[in-house]
């Protein structure tokens, strides 16, 4: 005797969705840097050895005018919740 296989058989269940993600918030900040030349530019490595910046972030130097001074500049954004 041959059975409908499709008797008594339950519809695949399909798993819900997945909750979103939540919203972040983000900041835009900016870094700014004073110094020597090699200063500033050391600082820049070393933020970016620690992962914070990537170098080609970071604006050109910037001469503020006073002797062996400049500045840099970086914007970016930071999550704040």
């Amino acid at each position: 005797m041959l059975t409908d296989p499709t008797q008594g058989a339950t519809a695949p269940t399909v798993p819900p969705a997945p909750e979103p993600l939540p919203e972040h918030q983000f900041e835009t900040v900016r870094h700014m840097l004073f110094g020597t030349l090699i200063g500033v530019q050391l600082t820049i490595q070393e933020l970016h050895s620690k992962h914070y910046a990537e170098p080609n972030d970071w604006s050109k130097p910037i001469s503020t005018g006073r002797p062996n001074e400049v500045m840099a500049i970086l914007t970016k954004k930071v999550r704040v919740a």
